[in-house]
């Protein structure tokens, strides 16, 4: 079968096309035939060698990258009774999806309903999963609630906007231009604004009356991070779930009792998909949304084995405000 492999770390030069023999399912896996893979950062993230010591994900070369994926599974294995051959299913935080096949644990997996395409599938999960555990598992969203989303035209705030709006928060939006802010209102943001160097603390204070919002979700790090404590209100939450802009390394504890007894956070999905049951639960709220249209997933690109590059390339440039897939077979 074919797949993109690295066996080194570094730019987009390490990716392989490679022929490699169809993986044999363990015990507890189902062998999948791969439709189309999700495009991540994790995956570029996974080239670079970010999770070379991660005890979170530990990914360890060589490796097949894609960690978001669907397809059909072909074959189970002997402690697999949830699933069958034929079943359409989709996947995430189990490397492999770039490539023709992938044995993946039956505990990540998650059955796609009728009326969800493969591709929709492979670009929602991973995106859409993170999202709800964010909104529902860690911020707690409800009606009364405020919250600021840093970067909330990228595909995770995008969606972190939208599912936060279900669930009947006050939504403040930041994004690096006005293009972009844009894309937040169109998804219901009730308040969306530039970075500006930081000074999109002080519209929300006086927004908010002085009070900042209850939940801060920032993406971005260390430009934004310290910025993001003063727009939180007092014993607020700092949920920062990326550093696209590089983590803040020099951060005192102090600081957080100085900015109102804040709580700051770290959290990571494989700690929010723990169980099979969580997996398909969470799948099934992103599905039943991208159904009955109250989630929305943009879908900018399909890539193939060829142009590989290409859709790292567009990640790392951000040159996309939407979701990209590899369409595995062509």
């Amino acid at each position: 079968m074919k797949a993109i492999r690295i066996e080194r770390y570094g730019g987009p030069e390490v990716l392989l096309r490679q022929d490699v023999p169809v993986p044999t399912p363990q015990a507890d896996e189902v062998l999948i035939e791969v439709a189309f893979a999700g495009i991540n950062f994790m995956d570029v993230h996974t080239r670079q060698g970010k999770y070379a010591s991660s005890r979170s994900y530990p990914v360890r070369l060589p490796v097949t990258l894609g960690m978001e994926g669907a397809g059909t599974i072909m074959e189970t294995g002997t402690r697999v009774d949830r699933f069958k051959p034929g079943d359409r299913v989709a996947w995430c935080i189990a490397w492999g999806s770039y490539a023709n096949y992938a044995a993946v644990p039956a505990s990540r997996v998650a059955r796609i309903p009728h009326g969800i395409a493969f591709d929709l599938a492979a670009a929602a999960l991973f995106q859409g999963s993170t999202a709800h555990y964010l909104c529902h598992g860690v911020g707690q969203l409800a009606p009364g609630v405020t919250c600021l989303i840093h970067a909330a035209s990228g595909s995770i705030g995008q969606l972190l906007v939208q599912m936060a709006k279900r669930a009947g928060a006050t939504v403040f939006a930041t994004a690096s231009t006005h293009e972009k802010t844009a894309i937040a209102a169109s998804l219901g943001a009730d308040h969306v604004m530039l970075y500006e160097g930081g000074r999109f603390a002080d519209r929300i204070r006086e927004a908010t009356n002085g009070a900042g919002v209850d939940v801060v979700f920032d993406a971005v790090g260390r430009a934004t991070l310290r910025d993001s404590f003063r727009a939180a209100r007092t014993r607020g939450l700092i949920v920062n779930y990326g550093s696209v802009s590089g983590s803040l390394s020099n951060l005192n504890p102090i600081e957080l009792g100085e900015a109102g007894s804040l709580y700051l956070t770290r959290p990571r999905l494989t700690d929010y998909l723990q169980d099979a049951v969580t997996v398909q639960r969470r799948a099934d709220e992103v599905f039943a949304g991208l159904l009955d249209g109250t989630l929305h997933v943009k879908l900018d690109r399909r890539y193939t084995f060829d142009d590989v590059e290409e859709a790292h390339a567009a990640l790392e440039e951000r040159r996309q405000t939407g979701k990209a897939v590899l369409e595995i077979g062509r």
